[in-house]
């Protein structure tokens, strides 16, 4: 059952509530400075992402800071290739890189290791609910098996994913079967975090702009569809948001075909579509983050904007994407100050 003071859970419900539910994505991150100190304690990255105490410690300071609606924890996407043994390392200045993978990789992955290895991170969920105020909601996410898979094949991000684009129509059945292993695995791993004390979830699809409508059906659409009945199966009660990063005209097939319960929506959305796709169910968005960087009347303007075209729906109030290390932390309490005392 909703605790009935967390009002993202209500969103997630269908309610309209004013002002409406805020956090932002990355809100644990490189701007906050009780972060920075914190991550130099942990030595590398991962080792931050696996130490629940840190994790834990650096999913609670924004909380403190703003009293944002809700938590996301501290972890990474590449985790989940982490646990499949692709040798993950993140590489100051240059980020995230693995060991490419090929035909015979994939033939050979074992998914069966991965949740114990995460073993860690359900610690860390455990943790932050027990230290949480009530009202406020934890989110556990994952990322969705496309964008996973773009970084699995090319060994590190590039601009418009083509490694991943060019294996997947060079050997069709080895990337259906790798998106497949990702959806399964992602699901269990959800799963094992809603029930270490998460209330919702969300899925990131960092990469869903790439691809072409053929594309969109077959590697975003599917996999997560997947994962959805997977987790609803074995809880029904689960609440998902669903993130596609430019995925535009696209998204309204993408709920209506996924399940998810709320579509996350990135700044490029023009808010009438906006309103058209939130008459189908809430919707998550879509300030540009740099707006939140130039502060002032771009900061205002946008708040505004958002909140006269989708508050008088079931909204929760985001970023278009992640918050950037360049933004100025009291810039993001003027946004809440904002967005707090929009009250119908």
């Amino acid at each position: 059952m909703t605790h009935p003071e967390r009002k993202l859970m209500r969103v997630l419900e269908g309610q309209t509530v004013s002002p409406p539910p805020l956090w932002l994505m990355r809100q644990a991150g490189r701007y906050l400075p009780e972060y920075r100190a914190t991550r130099a304690v942990a030595g590398s990255f991962l080792d931050l992402c696996y130490t629940p105490e840190l994790a834990t410690e650096v999913t609670l300071q924004p909380i403190r800071r703003y009293g944002f609606d809700a938590a996301i924890l501290f972890s990474d996407i590449l985790v989940i290739p982490d646990g499949l043994k692709r040798n993950v390392r993140f590489l100051e200045g240059h980020g995230p890189a693995m060991d490419p993978i090929d035909e015979d990789g994939i033939a050979a992955l074992d998914p069966e290791p991965v949740l114990a290895h995460l073993a860690p991170v359900m610690e860390a969920v455990g943790r932050i609910r027990a230290s949480l105020p009530a009202e406020t909601t934890l989110l556990g996410f994952c990322g969705a098996p496309w964008t996973v898979a773009t970084y699995m094949i090319a060994g590190h991000g590039t601009p418009d994913q083509a490694p991943a684009r060019l294996f997947a129509y060079r050997h069709p059945e080895s990337f259906a079967r790798l998106l497949d292993l990702l959806a399964d695995v992602s699901a269990d791993y959800l799963v094992a975090q809603i029930d270490a004390g998460a209330d919702a979830v969300q899925i990131f699809d960092s990469w869903a702009g790439v691809l072409g409508e053929a594309e969109f059906e077959r590697f975003a659409i599917r996999p997560v569809k997947r994962m959805i009945d997977s987790i609803r199966a074995r809880r029904p009660q689960a609440r998902i948001i669903a993130f596609a990063k430019g995925a535009g005209l696209m998204l309204k097939r993408y709920r209506q075909k996924t399940g998810a319960d709320a579509i996350g929506l990135d700044w490029t959305v023009p808010l009438d579509f906006a309103r058209e796709l939130q008459k189908d169910g809430p919707v998550q968005g879509n300030l540009d983050p740099m707006r939140v960087v130039a502060g002032g009347a771009a900061l205002e303007e946008g708040v505004d904007a958002i909140l006269q075209g989708l508050g008088s729906g079931p909204l929760i109030f985001n970023l278009g994407h992640g918050i950037t290390p360049q933004a100025d932390p009291a810039t993001v309490a003027r946004l809440v100050e904002r967005v707090r005392g929009s009250a119908a």
